[in-house]
Formats: structure tokens, sequence, C-alpha cells
């Protein structure tokens, strides 16, 4: 949500009682569903908003939830549009006390017969488990020139590669997925996303970003992760024992799938991969689970096995 679209809903919902959807869509100027997605954000960022389905519905915004926007600056507006953020990550970007002053002036105006704020009753933290400490690029130190609009040309070493090497690349912006930072930009006219950790150094250039027409940050950041959660090549087939399932789904996430269940001591399950070697995910669970399919799964984790049998038979 642009800082622009985040005020003119609020003021609109203040100027009438009752509003529909398609009222407000028009008076934002976006569509109906990118409205209703943004009454959602306003809904978990506490303002108190009911939102009635149906013929004789609306949105409505309950008392408390005014904002007073003469006191707030050009720089208080940009960080309450900016959502998905936890308060370290705020830190990392060098915005953590702008963002912490925005809050504040909100949060004044409310009085005591309101609910609470949902932001002062709910925390967040994205950072994967037992994550190993980030090194590479700072988002803080990145973000000045991201934000000047200019091209970059970035030294970024690929996981397979055993060098960096310098590319030039047209920004969108910063990306925070899954507690890692990444550059989401354009590269000969493809998206990529450019691991922070693994960017080595950048410079800014004089000449002014070239993006594809009607491309914007949130739309190719949502299309190169769906792209990268798209685990089709192949699925590998198991047996595991039940109690172990929990654990399963915290190691495996979404890439697990329970095929048959049938209430006994072993579940039968699906593991999507992108290649053979991905089989080496299954080995935590070792002698809890048997893979069934494909006969090359079978073989590599009989190789594997073989191989750790070895080591630990010479030691």
């Amino acid at each position: 949500m642009t800082p622009d679209r985040f005020f003119a809903l609020l003021l609109a919902l203040q100027s009438r009682e009752v509003l529909t959807a398609g009222e407000l869509a028009d008076q934002a100027g976006v569509s109906v569903r990118t409205a209703l997605r943004d009454l959602q954000w306003l809904q978990e960022a506490g303002f108190p908003l009911v939102v009635q389905r149906g013929r004789r519905g609306g949105v409505r915004l309950l008392p408390g939830g005014s904002l007073d926007t003469s006191r707030l600056t050009p720089i208080d507006r940009d960080h309450l549009s900016l959502n998905g953020l936890d308060d370290e990550q705020r830190f990392e970007l060098g915005a953590a006390s702008d963002a912490r002053r925005a809050r504040e002036k909100i949060a004044a105006r409310r009085n005591s017969a309101t609910p609470l704020p949902i932001s002062a009753v709910v925390t967040t933290d994205n950072r994967p488990w037992f994550g190993p400490e980030r090194r590479g690029t700072e988002p803080s130190a990145l973000i000045g020139d991201v934000r000047r609009g200019v091209r970059l040309r970035v030294r970024y070493r690929r996981s397979e590669a055993a060098v960096p090497v310098w590319q030039l690349v047209d920004p969108y912006g910063l990306l925070a997925k899954a507690g890692r930072w990444y550059l989401v930009a354009d590269r000969s006219g493809v998206a990529r996303l450019y691991s922070l950790e693994r960017l080595v150094d950048w410079r800014a250039t004089r000449v002014p970003r070239r993006l594809r027409s009607g491309r914007t940050l949130e739309g190719v950041a949502r299309e190169l992760t769906a792209r990268w959660e798209e685990l089709d090549s192949f699925e590998i087939h198991a047996v595991l024992d039940a109690y172990q399932l929990d654990r399963a789904h915290r190691i495996l996430g979404s890439r697990l799938t329970v095929r048959d269940s049938g209430g006994g001591d072993r579940v039968a399950i699906a593991v999507a991969c992108r290649e053979l070697e991905d089989v080496r995910q299954l080995l935590p669970f070792a002698g809890n689970l048997t893979v069934t399919d494909p006969p090359e799964a079978r073989d590599r984790i009989r190789e594997l096995a073989a191989e750790l049998l070895d080591r630990y038979s010479q030691t």
C-alpha cells in the first residue's frame, strides 16, 4: 500500500459513516480486490474497522479509529504505510526511530475506552529458527542508493560460483523474506532476487533505473518468491513413523504432503523436490523413514547411508 492510498482510505472512512468497497476503490483509484486487501491490512495494523459483506453491507470505522493527519510528517506517512517488517528489520534499515515516532502519534489519539491496538498485544519475529549469523551487505547501507532510483552495479556471488562477478541491474527495491533480505532487480529485462548475504559490493550509477512498464516491487517480488516455491520437478514418496510427523512438518514445511495417515503407526508421505540430491533432507529421520519411490531416490539414499557408515567405521 502506498502512503497516498493509506491516507485516502482513512480519510474516506472518516468522512462518511458507511462506505462500500466499490466506493472506497473509486476514491483510492484501485480495484475492489486491492481495496479489500488494503482494508485487511488496516485491520491488522490495529484500526477498528468493521467490514460487512452482502447487499446491505459496507465498511465502517468505529469510534477511536480517527487519525489526526495534521500531526504527521511525510516521513511519518511513509513509515505507517510500510507493512510486514518487525522492529528488528526496521532497525536494520536504519528506520526504527522514525517508525516508532509515527506509531506513537497514532497511539496518542486512542482513548481508554477503545480496545488495545493489535500492535500492542502481538509481536512478530520472522527470522528462521537456528539460522546462522547473517553476513554480507546490511540493508541500511544499501537502501539509500536504492531510494535514489538509479541503476546499480552489483558485485554478486551466486551460490554455485567460486568468485563474485559484477552485474548491472535496475532495482525495484528490497524484500524481507523469512528473516533474510533480498534486492529485487531486473537484469537485462529479467527479474531476479539477489540475497544481500552474497552481495559483496555495489556502485550507484548516474543513470536512472529502467523498469518494465506496469511492474511494481510488490508484484515482482510475489512472482519471484512464488516461482521459488513451485517444487514440481518430482516427488519422493516415503513411509514415516507416525510419531515423527509433527517434526517432519516443522522441518519440511510446505514441501511435505501426507498421502495416507491410515490411523496406524506409519504414515505415507510425499516430499516435493527440485532435484534428486534433495533426498538429503530426509536424512534427519534416519531409521524412522523408508523411501519407497522413485527407484533413483532409493538408490541415492542407500549410497548416502553407505558413505556415512564408511566414514564412521574408520574413526
